[in-house]
């Protein structure tokens, strides 16, 4: 539990740097406040996040479709094809996810 809650708190962290970048337009020049910069930090969050999150969902499939091959060893080529395309997904998300975080990064 404690894990999602930061987990939460990290993305909850990122979008406020993504949305610091939109401040930074608005914001008179001048004024003395600079969150231009922080677009890349949010972009640089976001896409680490997002490698953090699919290698922790690889992590339990593999482990899962090995506990599944120790209980029954005559199922290990249905449980490795739906493993492969279940970790595909997982990293098609993933990479989809790096996409979206580093267009918004600002240089």
């Amino acid at each position: 539990m404690k894990n999602k809650i930061a987990l939460l708190a990290m993305t909850f962290l990122g979008s406020l740097l993504f949305a610091g970048e939109a401040l930074a337009q608005d914001v008179a020049p001048g004024v003395g406040i600079d969150v231009a910069g922080n677009g890349g930090l949010g972009a640089g969050l976001a896409a680490g996040l997002a490698v953090v999150g699919a290698g922790i969902g690889i992590g339990f499939i593999g482990g899962k479709s090995n506990e599944a091959v120790a209980r029954q060893p005559e199922m290990a080529g249905r449980v490795f094809i739906n493993m492969i395309l279940t970790a595909a997904l997982v990293e098609g998300v993933a990479l989809f996810a790096i996409v979206v975080g580093l267009t918004k990064f600002p240089y």
